[in-house]
This record gives structure tokens, C-alpha cells and sequence, in this order.
């Protein structure tokens, strides 16, 4: 897949999953532009860049963050979340590892995870792993990480 056909696909699952919060709210409830909110980075080099939240998004239907993970050890223990988790790999071969099942994913590939599933998560390729991840609803970030624990990004 080309990357304007990438970044067609990230713009879509984005309006599908976006569009319904924001409709539901007034228009000085929510940020239209922003760099994102804050950044933790863990001690194994993943770095979750938090893009929307209810700070920015004013409600927590939802979560969007990039995440970069780096190679080596498998970045994740096998856990599961509170909320559906869906992944758009931007660069990199994530080991999208679900309920014990793996499926590798390429530049322009989803993966889904539901509350119920136990995910891991694996880089299969030499280099770092980029991938835009979408978390509904949201609170997520909070529950990977206390907020004192979280840099807030300067605007």
C-alpha cells in the first residue's frame, strides 16, 4: 500500500471513530489542532506519544497516541485493557500477538484487540516500530501510567 493510501486509511479509521465524539459536543469543548497532549516513555525505550484525549478531545470516549517501539526483547508483557485497542502500523513489523496467535503487522495493516484478549506486543523488524493506536473508550494512558509519570508536550 502506497503511503497516500496509508495515510487515507489512518484519516478514515480516524473520522470513523473521532467524528461521532466530536459531533456530540460544543465547539469550545475540544482542541481542532493540536501536537498532542503528553509522552511517557517506559524503561524498555517505548515512547506513547498521547495525540487525543479528554483534555483535548473535552470528553474520554476515545484515546489516540503514536507509539514507537523499539527493537529487542518483546516491549510488552501479555496484558489485556479495559477498552478495544485497534493499531495502524505506520513503519516497522509489529508482532500483533492475540491470545496467543500471532499476525504480523506491515506499514498500512490494523490490528484489533478486544477488553476480553490477552495482547502482546513484538517487533519483528530490525528497526523501531511506529504505529498510531486508538483506544475506545479512552483512559488508557492513565491506566498504563500514573499522570505524574507522564511529561506534559509544550504547546
Amino acid at each position: 500500500m502506497s503511503r497516500v493510501g496509508r495515510t487515507s486509511l489512518v484519516c478514515a479509521l480516524l473520522s470513523a471513530v473521532v467524528a461521532p465524539a466530536l459531533l456530540a459536543q460544543s465547539a469550545s469543548d475540544y482542541a481542532r489542532a493540536s501536537e498532542g497532549t503528553r509522552q511517557l516513555t517506559l524503561g524498555n525505550g517505548t515512547v506513547i506519544k498521547m495525540l487525543l484525549d479528554a483534555s483535548n478531545l473535552g470528553s474520554g470516549d476515545l484515546e489516540v497516541a503514536e507509539i514507537t517501539f523499539q527493537p529487542g526483547p518483546s516491549p510488552t508483557r501479555g496484558h489485556r485493557h479495559t477498552s478495544t485497542e485497534i493499531f495502524y502500523v505506520v513503519e516497522g513489523v509489529l508482532g500483533h500477538v492475540v491470545n496467543g496467535e500471532e499476525f504480523p503487522l506491515s506499514p498500512g495493516m490494523v490490528g484489533v484487540v478486544k477488553p476480553t484478549d490477552k495482547i502482546i506486543h513484538r517487533v519483528l523488524s530490525d528497526g523501531p516500530v511506529k504505529a498510531v493506536v486508538i483506544w475506545a473508550p479512552g483512559g488508557e494512558g492513565d491506566r498504563i501510567a500514573p499522570a505524574d509519570r507522564w511529561s506534559p508536550i509544550a504547546r
